[in-house]
């Protein structure tokens, strides 16, 4: 039996997924094998954020988002001390532009970088890049985790051989 989602898109085990997109009107999650990009729409509430992360965390505790910061030097121990992880730092004007991994497997890491996104919302919309090792069962996992967030739905699904897409649009 192949699963499906609430407004009946069915999605095929037999076929090979390129990506799958969920997410609500406030937020938009594209899947594919290796990265997740997620879109915040500036109305998106801080729980969902921290519930998305949750469920990345989840199913793949491995799975990473780069972030760069421009800061102050002794800035770099501060987002060290939140878990961040410094990967690059260089001189830039008056500051440093650092280049950190935030590690999904690290909770004090996500709240810090859901609180950022939070605050950062408030000027702008935000898409972030999370670097996974997902699969097609991950892919599922995942969109079962989410699927307990309130008004989550299945938007668009994409085969590799283009030849079978589904979409609700």
């Amino acid at each position: 039996m192949e699963p499906a989602d609430n407004i009946g898109i069915t999605i095929s085990p037999a076929q090979s997924l390129s990506t799958m997109e969920m997410g609500r009107d406030d937020v938009n999650v594209v899947c594919s094998y290796g990265k997740i990009s997620i879109w915040f729409g500036r109305t998106v509430p801080a729980t969902v954020i921290w519930k998305i992360f949750t469920c990345i965390s989840n199913v793949d505790k491995l799975a990473i988002h780069e972030k760069e910061i421009v800061c102050n030097f002794e800035d770099i121990t501060t987002y060290e001390s939140y878990g961040y992880v410094l990967i690059s730092y260089a001189r830039f004007e008056g500051g440093y532009r650092t280049t950190f991994n935030i590690p999904f497997l690290s909770n004090k890491a996500l709240i810090y970088l859901a609180d950022s996104i939070y605050k950062e919302l408030k000027e702008t919309n935000v898409l972030i890049d999370v670097y996974w090792t997902g699969d097609y069962s991950d892919i599922m996992k995942l969109y079962q985790e989410m699927n307990t967030i309130d008004e989550w739905k299945l938007k668009n699904i994409t085969y590799k051989d283009e030849s079978k897409s589904t979409s609700n649009f």
